[in-house]
């Protein structure tokens, strides 16, 4: 199967399937000497896994990480890193009654379409539990953009109708939907419980920024920043949607709303605002980077839905087993570490572009 790499310089391949025997990944192009363990990847998977809240699948898996390859001694050797994440609360029999019907919403058609098979238990490699190794992999990129004072953070933006209007940061640790406004997200608990009772699930949006990024990331054609950035968060399952700075609202602005002006201060370049995000003619411009990530709402609902078998016939279907009402606080990590993903490989790309940034 192809499309399970990606980057350029930070490479990643995936592997594995939701009812497997593990998930993981490879990492190659990482930097030897970059002090890495378990633990600096474990706080990243501990943040997606299942179980932990009211709104989450009730899927128990430890997801812990193993390093297979590549660091000795808890520094990078330069070489590819195997993570390894075994899968150990698979309830297959969850999905007996879905092996010959399509599940509205999900990739099941598409793939069966595609490969002429499907693995029905949870949906193998379209399975959103593919995400963790991509977890994983991010966290060791952000361990590196760390070494460069550059950080990323993501939150739920919105769940629903409710939409997140403070950006109080220590808030978002401290309620499972990671919102950093206190009074949206007991509005958007509420909201939740009813889609819950009714059987029915959410969709949000997830908003991530990334702070300390040097101007000069990215390139002005194919590679733009913000193209790697959309092809990165769009690859995401349930991502439906992408924008980078003002994103939509951009083309409702006029120029002289949209340009933002340039100033010097202390001998560098700023802008007076941030209408870009952060990515100007695909080149990061300095200021922070700010993208949001569209999610839909979990397409597993246990209402009865109208469907179609894989011999052609009309069917009904009700889904069972443990899904998650609302998966955008679970999502809000994957935003984070694809955007890590993303500026580990153009930070590495950089180092080419110009001879005096090249030392032997």
């Amino acid at each position: 199967m192809a499309g399970s790499v990606f980057g350029n310089f930070f490479r990643v391949t995936t592997f594995g399937e939701s009812h497997g025997a593990a998930i993981g990944c490879v990492i190659d192009g990482c930097p030897a000497g970059l002090h890495l363990s378990e633990e600096d990847i474990q706080k990243y998977l501990d943040r997606r896994k299942p179980g932990q809240s009211d709104f989450t699948t009730k899927r128990k898996e430890a997801d812990r990480v193993e390093i297979l390859s590549g660091v000795f001694e808890k520094k990078t050797e330069g070489t590819p890193i195997a993570l390894l994440i075994r899968n150990e609360d698979q309830h297959s029999k969850d999905y007996s009654d879905l092996k010959d019907k399509f599940r509205p919403g999900h990739a099941d058609y598409g793939f069966f379409e595609k490969f002429g098979f499907r693995d029905y238990r949870g949906g193998g490699r379209s399975s959103g539990r593919e995400t963790a190794a991509r977890v994983a992999a991010g966290a060791v990129a952000a361990k590196l953009l760390d070494e460069f004072g550059i950080e990323v953070h993501a939150y739920t933006k919105a769940i629903g109708p409710v939409e997140a209007l403070k950006n109080d940061f220590d808030e978002c640790q401290k309620n499972p939907l990671y919102m950093p406004d206190h009074e949206a997200y007991k509005k958007a608990s509420e909201y939740l419980e009813v889609c819950m009772q009714d059987k029915d699930s959410a969709g949000g949006v997830v908003e991530c920024v990334a702070t300390g990024v040097p101007a000069g990331l990215g390139d002005p054609v194919f590679d733009k920043l913000d193209a790697r950035l959309a092809y990165a968060i769009v690859s995401i399952g349930a991502v439906k949607g992408f924008e980078i700075g003002d994103g939509c609202k951009a083309a409702k602005a006029s120029g002289s709303e949209n340009n933002d002006a340039f100033f010097m201060e202390n001998g560098r370049v700023y802008k007076k605002t941030n209408h870009s995000g952060g990515v100007l003619g695909g080149i990061s411009d300095g200021s922070d980077i700010i993208l949001r990530a569209y999610i839909k709402p979990t397409p597993s609902i246990a209402q009865p839905q109208s469907t179609v078998t894989d011999a052609g016939d009309d069917a009904t279907i009700e889904i069972k087993g443990r899904h998650d009402p609302v998966i955008v606080p679970r999502a809000v990590v994957v935003v984070e570490t694809m955007t890590a993903l993303v500026l580990a490989d153009a930070l590495l790309s950089n180092q080419a572009s110009r001879t005096d940034r090249i030392e032997l």
